[in-house]
């Protein structure tokens, strides 16, 4: 026990230190070029002049396993990044070594930089130049991008909503694929078939009652599989509900079972096994900042205003 709780204690140092904040772009994974740096940040600069809005980049190696919106979140609150009272901060976060990202959301810009929208600039424009190690386009291209949704540019937002599936170069529209590990899949696979599986089996063991159920079903098996394992998986899944449901209850039409549970359905309700089923009711602040790391290029004085996140934004690999 002793072993355990010295081992356990020794995790929270696994977790990666928060950067000196060095300007609008903190480069310590090293991956920008001087002019990108220079470039992002005048951009950046300008937004903020115009909006009031504080966008920061950070890039570092490796988060030493540590989830990367955890990280995020500390990063972001630690900055301050936004205005005090108007928390309109916004944080672009890009581990290369960990081939992930993240854009966290202050609370103020949360309705215009949803969720939705920063997952599809996430998947649709900076993971595929990343591929290709392109990442002064990538994160360039990031950047404008939210900058042209904060900014009420039509034509951004309309190209970013335009998106709807997660699409590679030479696929078609059914090519989604979402964004999670192998566990997650599995553990959210599990749970998401066995609410299905049990409602599904209820319905084909349920006389008159069931088809209501098969047909009540059907968009859940549509959506769920199709979330969780990519549209490819989920189109089979729900074929295979389409069919198998029908074939099962014809099946299981002649025995004893089913011919027992529709006679009680006829006097108000269904049983098996004992069980009974039926269908009746129921401020800003501005200073020279410095550090021994290697920060990025670009304006020297820029620290956070006091804004604040509650973890909005989204997060995507490559």
């Amino acid at each position: 026990m002793v072993f355990c709780a010295l081992i356990l204690s020794g995790f929270p140092c696994l977790s990666a230190e928060v950067p000196f904040l060095t300007g609008r772009v903190n480069d310590y994974a090293n991956i920008l070029s001087a002019g990108t740096s220079n470039m992002l940040s005048d951009s950046l600069k300008a937004h903020e002049m115009r909006t009031s809005n504080q966008i920061a980049v950070l890039t570092v190696t490796t988060l030493n396993g540590e989830v990367i919106e955890d990280y995020a979140y500390r990063v972001f609150n630690e900055w301050a990044l936004g205005q005090q009272g108007k928390d309109n901060g916004v944080l672009l976060l890009v581990v290369p070594g960990d081939r992930s990202m993240r854009i966290e959301v202050g609370y103020g810009l949360e309705s215009l930089l949803t969720d939705l929208a920063a997952n599809r600039i996430i998947q649709n424009i900076m993971a595929p130049r990343f591929r290709q190690e392109d990442y002064n386009g990538g994160i360039t291209d990031g950047i404008i991008t939210i900058i042209g949704i904060l900014e009420g540019n039509e034509m951004v937002t309309d190209m970013v909503s335009g998106y709807h599936f997660q699409v590679e170069e030479g696929n078609g529209f059914f090519d989604f694929k979402p964004d999670l590990t192998l566990w997650e899949s599995i553990l959210i696979g599990l749970f998401v078939f066995f609410i299905l599986g049990l409602f599904s089996v209820i319905g084909v063991l349920t006389p008159g009652f069931g088809w209501f159920v098969y047909v009540f079903m059907i968009p859940f098996w549509a959506m769920f599989p199709m979330a969780v394992f990519g549209s490819k998986a989920g189109i089979i899944c729900l074929a295979a509900y389409l069919v198998l449901f029908p074939v099962s209850k014809f099946l299981i039409r002649n025995t004893d079972m089913y011919k027992r549970a529709k006679n009680n359905y006829r006097e108000g309700g269904s049983v098996f096994g004992g069980s009974g089923f039926s269908s009746g009711s129921s401020g800003s602040s501005w200073s020279s900042g410095s550090s021994s790391g290697s920060g990025s290029s670009g304006s020297r004085s820029f620290s956070g205003g006091g804004g604040r996140s509650g973890g909005g934004g989204a997060s995507g690999g490559w």
